[in-house]
C-alpha cells in the first residue's frame, strides 16, 4: 500500500504494534532514500467537527513538532504528521524514524550475565540527556517506561511517545493517572501535586531495571505499588507525606528508615544516584542535568 503525501511518499510494510487509539506500522519511504519509517495512525470515533480533535492527538503533535526544530539525537523525530476525515471521524498519521526495538526488548534480550556497567552508563546518560532537554524546554513526558523508549541497533537510545506529555506551566490541572503503575512516582500515587521529577523517578525504575533485568516495583493495584517502593526504599516520614494527598499517613504502609543500598550488589556510586532518583519527596529528587554530573558517570 502506497501512500503519498507533500513530503513523503512511502509504503507500508508490516503492522508492528496496536494501542487503544490506533496502529503502528513499519513503512518505507520511497524514492532515493528508502529509509525505514515508524507510521501511527490514530483514529477517532464521531464527528470530529462537534467534539474536536482529541486533545493527546494535538498534544502529541505540538510536542513533536517543537521538538523537530531542535533534532535533539536523543529525542524520537517526527517526519511528516497529516489529517484525512473517514466518516464522521478522523485519521491522524505520524511519520517518525523507524527504530526496531524498544528498551523492554532490548532488555529481555541480555544474557543472564546482565550489562556491562560501560553498557548503563551509556544508555542512562543517552535517557538522562534526552530528558534534560525535554524539561529544559518545560515538557514533562509523564509516560516514561522501557516500552516508550527506542533503542537502534548501535545503541543510540531515544525517548518516544508523548501521547501523556505536557508542557509544564504553573496552575495547570495535571491528572492523576498517569505513567504505567510500575514508574509511577509515590506523588502521583497519592494524588498529589507533582511537577518534572516524577520523570526523574521514573528514570531511578529504569536505572534499578538495567542492573535487575526485570522490574523494580511490580505493584498491581495503586496500593500495593506504594507497598512495594516502601519495602525498598523505606516508609518516610509523616512530615514527608504530602499534605495534598487525601490518602492518609500510616505506619502499617511499610518498614521505616531509609536504606543508602537499595540494591545489593551495586557500588556505592551506582546506589547513591539510585537513591536520589528514587528520593520519596519530589523536592529531594536529583534534577537529569544534575544527574549527568553524578559521580556514576565520572568514574571508569
Amino acid at each position: 500500500m502506497d501512500v503519498r503525501t507533500k513530503r513523503l511518499s512511502y509504503e507500508l510494510l508490516a503492522e508492528v504494534g496496536e494501542g487503544s487509539y490506533g496502529k503502528v506500522y513499519k513503512a518505507r519511504e520511497l524514492g532515493e532514500k528508502q529509509r525505514l519509517l515508524a507510521v501511527k495512525k490514530f483514529k477517532t470515533e464521531g464527528n470530529t467537527s462537534e467534539i474536536g480533535i482529541p486533545a493527546f492527538m494535538i498534544r502529541e503533535v505540538a510536542l513533536l513538532r517543537k521538538m523537530k526544530s531542535f533534532n535533539h539525537p536523543n529525542i524520537v523525530m517526527l517526519l511528516d504528521a497529516s489529517t484525512v476525515p473517514v466518516g464522521t471521524g478522523l485519521v491522524l498519521t505520524l511519520v517518525m524514524e523507524y527504530i526496531d526495538q524498544d528498551l523492554s526488548t532490548y532488555i529481555s534480550k541480555v544474557p543472564a550475565s546482565g550489562l556491562s556497567r560501560d553498557c548503563i552508563k551509556d544508555l542512562m546518560r543517552q535517557l538522562l540527556q534526552g530528558l534534560d532537554f525535554l524539561h529544559t524546554n518545560m515538557v514533562l513526558h509523564r509516560d516514561l517506561k522501557p516500552e516508550n523508549i527506542l533503542v537502534s541497533s548501535r545503541e543510540e537510545l531515544k525517548i518516544a511517545d508523548f501521547g501523556l506529555a505536557r508542557i509544564y506551566t504553573y496552575n495547570i490541572a495535571l491528572t492523576p493517572g498517569v505513567v504505567t503503575l510500575w514508574y509511577r512516582a509515590p506523588e502521583v500515587l497519592l494524588n498529589s501535586v507533582y511537577m518534572s521529577s516524577v520523570d526523574m523517578w521514573s528514570v531511578g525504575c529504569i536505572f534499578a531495571e538495567l542492573f535487575l533485568l526485570k522490574p523494580l516495583f511490580t505493584g498491581y493495584t495503586e496500593v500495593q505499588q506504594l507497598q512495594k517502593i516502601f519495602e525498598v526504599i523505606g516508609l518516610p516520614s509523616e512530615e514527608d507525606w504530602p499534605m495534598d494527598s487525601p490518602i492518609q499517613y500510616s505506619v502499617c504502609w511499610g518498614p521505616k528508615g531509609f536504606s543508602t543500598r537499595l540494591l545489593r550488589n551495586l557500588s556505592p556510586d551506582d546506589n547513591d544516584l539510585l537513591s536520589q532518583c528514587l528520593a520519596f519527596r519530589p523536592s529531594r529528587r536529583i534534577s537529569a542535568a544534575k544527574a549527568l554530573t553524578h559521580p556514576f558517570f565520572m568514574k571508569h
